[in-house]
Order: C-alpha cells, then structure tokens, then sequence
C-alpha cells in the first residue's frame, strides 16, 4: 500500500470512505463509497480489485488498516492510503458532500 496526499487523488478515482456513516454523512469527498472499516470484510465485493483504490477516513489511520487488510487479505497492490484524510481533503477544498 502506498500513501498519497489528497490533492494525488485523480478526479474520477474509485474512493472508499471507511468512516461510520454518522461520520460520512457529515461531509466527505464527492463519489466516495462509504464502506465502514467494522464492514469491511463483509462488504469486499462492493470494491472494484482492477482499479485503483483509494481508501479515506477521518485522518488516515482506519484508512491505513482497511489497507492492510486488503493487501494481506486478497494481496492487492493498488491500494492507496490518502493521508490526512477527509479532514485535510475539505481544508485543500477540494470537491466533496454533506
């Protein structure tokens, strides 16, 4: 898994937003799929293994763990870890909802 900066995020990526939905529905990055990390190994399918996957949360650290899991797990390599999180993704304004 590599780390990434939000503003490395390509428009159009296939994000996944591990936070609980209180959290989600707050605000986060516009097209985000939210796939709470307590859900994760039950929600796998809804994950695209042939693109890239960029895996957010509040700050990265739950993003860091549901990438760990992915990589030991199913041994995917594409996997991105977008450090900072929603948190530093709305203060680079960059595009997301509430």
């Amino acid at each position: 898994m590599k780390n990434v900066n939000v503003t490395e995020v390509p428009e159009g990526a296939q994000i996944i937003d591990v936070r609980e939905p209180n959290e989600f529905a707050a605000a986060h990055a516009s097209g985000a799929r939210n796939i709470p990390l307590s859900e994760l190994v039950a929600r796998t399918s809804e994950i695209d293994p042939e693109h890239d996957i960029y895996i957010i949360c509040k700050s990265g650290g739950r993003s860091a763990q549901a990438g760990e899991y992915l990589e030991q797990a199913y041994g995917w390599v594409n996997l991105y870890n977008v450090v900072g999180g929603t948190d530093e993704w709305i203060t680079q304004n960059l595009p997301h909802e509430s």
